[in-house]
C-alpha cells in the first residue's frame, strides 16, 4: 500500500476511535509520515519532509488537519483554567460597544455596535450627533449560517448611498455591493465581484467611485493576485463588466494598487506600492483631460502617501525625512523644485495626516506613545489635541468636508474611548474632545489596580527596545509570574500600547503582560522599519529576545514561566525565537504564521512580502532566510517549548501550509514534555472569525493554555 494511502486509512481510524468514547487528549496527536524531499537551492540541501501538508484541498490532508484539531481541543478542554477565562471574557466582550470607525458624512454618522449576545457587530447610521440612529446594515441576515460578514464600509460622499464589502468566512476575498441609505434596499446592478482589494473612493457628486478591482477568475493563484489589479471607476446603475479601467494591471504580483480621488473629484491619485510596506510610486490623472496617469514621484525608494484637497496636492512621505514629513505640490507647477514643506519632520515620528475642512490632523509617536495635533492648512497655526500622556489612538475619522474628527484612544489598561474633537477655537491653547463614545464602566477600569508601564530592553547591538508592561499595582517582582512578551517586528506596523482584552484579562488574573517594539516595525520612522527587513531580519529576533531577556533580569519572571505570542509576521518571529532560544521560554502560541521562508512566496499573498523579506531565487537573500526559516531550523531531540499553534481554515492571506508544515516537524522533533498542538478555527479568515463566540473560545484556549503550560496551580489554593 503506498505510504499516503496507508497513512489516510490510519487517520481514518482515529477519527473514527474519536466516536468510541476514547479521550483524544490521551492519544497523542496523530502522525505524519514522513517523505524524503530534499532540493540542492544555490549549492545547498534543503529538506522538506511534509511538503505534502502543502496540499490542503487533498483528502489525507483534511483528515490529518481534522484529527489533529480534535486532540488539540480535547487538550485545551481538560484545562482547569479555560472556564473561567472564558466566562470573563464573554462578561467583557459580549456587552454594548461603539465599534470604530465611525465616518461622518454630511450630518449623518456611521458606525457598527456591538449588542449584548449578538455574535457580529450591527451597522447603523445616526442622523446627527444627538439624533435618532437606525439600523443600516445587519450582518446576521446575510446568511442563514453565518457566514458571510461586513468587513468595512464607506459611506459616499452625500450620506446617502454606502458601499460594503461582504466576505464569507472572513476571508480577505470579498464582494461590494451599495445600499440607499434612505431605503435601506441594495441596488440590484452595483454588485463588484473581486473586491479584495477595494477601497472605494467617491466622486463629489455621490453618482460613481473609484477602487481597485480584480478580474473574477477562480483560475488566477491567490499569490499572482495582486499582479492582476486594476483601478477602475464605476458609474451607479452601470453594469460592472463596463467599469472603465484607468490604470493597471501592472503584471507584477509584487506590487499593489491603492486610488486616492482628490476631493474636487478632478485628479485621481494612483499608487503602486512596491510589497505590503515598501516603496511606493505616486501617478496622477487629470480626469477633466485625456492626458493619461503622469508620475508625480517614481523611483524614490520612499514611503509615499498622496492626497488631493481644494487645488493642491499632499504628499506624507519618507524622502528626505525618515520620520516622515508634509509636502504641497501645485498640480499646475508638480516639478519637485516647487514642492512645499508644509508638515517638516520633527523629533516625533509623523504616523499619519487626516483632513477635516481646511485643517490637518496630525498623528504622531512620541516613545511610542500617541500624540494629535490639529494644524490649520492656510496659515500653520496648531493645537495639541488634549488626551492622556500614555497610551494609542486606534483611529483618526473625518472627512475634509465636516468641521470635526472622531479619535479612538485607549490603553492596555483602558478600553477605547472615542473622542469627538472640533475645530479648536483660536483663543485655544489645545484643541478640546469631547466625548462621543465611553464604556459604562469607564471609571471602574480607570480606578482599576493596574499599572502600565513603560521599560527599555538593551538588544546585542546597543539599540534600546521599548517594552510596555501591565500588571497588578501589587505586584511583587519575586521573579516568578507566569508572563506573556508579544511583538511583531515588520512592514512598519507599529506596536502600540492599545486596549487589549488578553492583556487585562491576564494582568487582573495577577500575570504579567508585556509587549515590545522591535525593528521592522515604524516606532521610529523608516529607518527603524528597514532595520529589521530583508537582509536584517535577524535583528527583529534578536530585539525580541533581548526583550524576554529583560522581562528575566528584571525579576518579572523566569524561562519556564515566560511564554511568547505573535500573529502572521509576529507568527514568524515567535517561531524564530522559540528555534533560536527554546530554553528561554515555557510555551508558545503562534497564530496565522509565516514559517517556511524558503517557499512563502509561492502560496497566498507571498509574492507581495518579497520586498519585506527578500527574494529565495536570489543566492545572498536564500542564505539568509533559510538561517532563521523556522520550519527549517527545527532539530530532533532539542526541548522546544510547549506550543500552541492557531490556524484558519480559510485564510486566504498567509496559507495554512505554515502552520501544518510546522507543527508536524515540531511534533517530530521535540523532546520537550509539553504538548505541541494544532488547533484549526472553522469558517475563519485570517483575522480569525468574526463571530464572538468564536473569538471568545479561542482567546479563552489562547489563555488557558498559557496558563497551564507556565504556571497549571496558579489560583489554586
Amino acid at each position: 500500500m503506498h505510504a499516503r494511502m496507508a497513512w489516510l486509512v490510519v487517520a481514518l481510524l482515529f477519527v473514527v476511535g474519536g466516536c468510541r468514547g476514547d479521550d483524544p487528549s490521551r492519544r497523542g496527536p496523530p502522525p505524519a509520515p514522513r517523505e524524503d524531499v530534499v532540493e540542492i537551492i544555490h549549492g545547498r540541501e534543503v529538506h522538506d519532509p511534509y511538503r505534502w501538508l502543502e496540499h490542503g484541498e487533498r483528502a489525507e490532508v483534511d483528515t490529518w488537519v481534522r484529527a489533529q484539531d480534535e486532540h488539540a481541543r480535547a487538550v485545551l478542554a481538560s484545562s482547569a483554567h479555560q472556564r473561567g477565562f472564558r466566562n470573563d471574557l464573554r462578561k467583557m466582550w459580549d456587552r454594548e460597544a461603539i465599534v470604530g470607525p465611525v465616518h461622518k458624512r454630511g450630518d449623518r454618522y456611521f458606525y457598527a455596535r456591538r449588542h449584548k449576545g449578538r455574535d457580529k457587530p450591527v451597522y447603523y447610521v445616526r442622523e446627527g450627533l444627538h439624533g435618532r440612529e437606525r439600523v443600516l446594515i445587519n450582518p446576521a441576515r446575510l446568511s442563514k449560517d453565518g457566514s458571510l460578514g461586513v468587513r468595512r464600509i464607506h459611506p459616499s460622499r452625500d450620506g446617502r448611498s454606502v458601499a460594503y464589502a461582504v466576505s464569507r468566512n472572513n476571508a480577505d476575498a470579498a464582494t461590494l455591493y451599495v445600499r440607499d441609505v434612505d431605503t435601506g434596499k441594495d441596488h440590484r446592478n452595483d454588485v463588484i465581484r473581486g473586491a479584495r482589494f477595494a477601497d472605494p473612493q467617491w466622486a463629489p457628486d455621490s453618482r460613481s467611485f473609484y477602487y481597485t478591482g480584480l478580474p473574477d477568475d477562480p483560475t488566477i493563484p491567490p499569490a499572482k493576485l495582486a499582479g492582476h489589479a486594476s483601478v477602475r471607476r464605476h458609474v451607479l446603475g452601470q453594469p460592472p463588466a463596463d467599469d472603465e479601467v484607468l490604470f493597471g494591471p501592472t503584471g507584477d504580483a509584487r506590487t499593489y494598487l491603492s486610488p486616492q480621488l482628490a476631493t474636487d473629484g478632478r485628479y485621481l491619485l494612483v499608487h503602486v506600492a512596491h510589497g505590503a510596506a515598501g516603496a511606493a510610486d505616486v501617478y496622477v490623472q487629470d480626469l477633466e483631460r485625456d492626458g493619461g496617469p503622469q508620475p508625480l514621484t517614481v523611483g524614490s525608494g520612499a514611503i509615499n502617501v498622496a492626497f488631493g484637497y481644494r487645488d493642491h496636492f499632499y504628499l506624507f512621505t519618507s524622502e528626505g525625512a525618515p520620520r516622515h514629513r508634509l509636502l504641497e505640490i501645485d498640480p499646475e507647477h508638480p516639478e519637485r523644485s516647487n514642492w512645499r514643506e508644509v508638515v517638516p519632520q520633527r523629533d516625533q515620528i509623523l504616523d499619519g495626516v487626516a483632513l477635516m475642512n481646511g485643517h490637518l490632523i496630525l498623528s504622531y509617536l512620541e516613545d511610542v506613545n500617541a500624540r494629535v495635533v490639529v494644524q490649520r492648512i492656510d496659515d500653520g497655526r496648531s493645537w495639541p489635541v488634549d488626551l492622556p500622556l500614555t497610551g494609542a489612538v486606534a483611529g483618526v475619522w473625518t472627512d475634509p468636508s465636516v468641521s470635526e474628527a472622531l479619535i479612538a484612544f485607549s490603553s492596555l489598561a483602558q478600553e477605547p474611548v472615542i473622542y469627538r474633537v472640533p475645530i479648536p477655537a483660536d483663543a485655544r491653547a489645545t484643541a478640546a474632545p469631547e466625548v462621543f463614545w465611553a464604556p459604562e464602566d469607564l471609571a471602574a477600569q480607570g480606578s482599576a489596580p493596574l499599572v502600565m508601564r513603560q521599560t527599555f530592553a538593551r538588544s546585542p547591538d546597543g539599540a534600546e527596545i521599548p517594552v510596555f508592561v501591565l500588571h497588578r499595582r501589587d505586584l511583587v517582582l519575586d521573579g516568578r509570574r507566569p508572563t506573556i512578551l508579544y511583538g511583531y517586528g515588520g512592514f512598519g506596523i507599529s506596536v502600540t500600547p492599545g486596549y487589549s482584552p488578553l492583556a487585562q484579562l491576564w494582568a487582573q488574573r495577577g500575570g504579567v503582560w508585556a509587549q515590545a517594539s522591535l525593528r521592522g516595525g515604524g516606532e521610529y520612522g523608516e529607518d527603524w522599519h528597514r532595520a529589521g527587513m530583508r537582509a536584517d531580519k535577524q535583528t527583529v529576533f534578536d530585539d525580541f529576545i533581548a526583550a524576554a531577556e529583560h522581562l528575566v533580569s528584571g525579576g518579572y519572571t523566569s524561562p519556564a514561566q515566560l511564554g511568547i505570542l505573535g500573529g502572521s509576521n509576529g507568527g514568524l518571529l515567535v517561531g524564530a525565537a522559540s528555534t533560536q532560544r527554546p530554553e528561554l521560554f515555557g510555551a508558545v502560541v503562534c497564530q496565522v504564521p509565516l514559517l517556511d521562508m524558503i517557499r512563502y512566496p509561492k502560496f497566498g499573498l507571498g509574492e507581495l512580502w518579497v520586498d519585506e523579506y527578500g527574494a529565495p531565487e536570489h543566492p545572498d537573500e536564500f542564505a539568509v532566510l533559510l538561517d532563521y526559516s523556522p520550519y527549517h531550523r527545527i532539530r530532533a531531540g532539542v526541548r522546544y517549548p510547549s506550543l500552541l499553534m492557531m490556524s484558519a481554515d480559510t485564510d486566504d492571506r498567509v496559507d495554512p501550509l505554515h502552520a501544518r508544515k510546522y507543527v508536524a516537524a515540531m511534533q517530530h522533533a521535540s523532546a520537550g514534555s509539553g504538548p505541541v498542538l494544532l488547533r484549526t478555527e472553522a469558517q475563519a479568515g485570517h483575522g480569525g472569525a468574526d463571530s464572538v463566540t468564536q473569538r471568545i473560545e479561542a482567546y479563552a484556549d489562547l489563555l488557558s493554555f498559557m496558563l497551564t503550560a507556565l504556571a497549571p496551580d496558579w489560583g489554586r489554593g
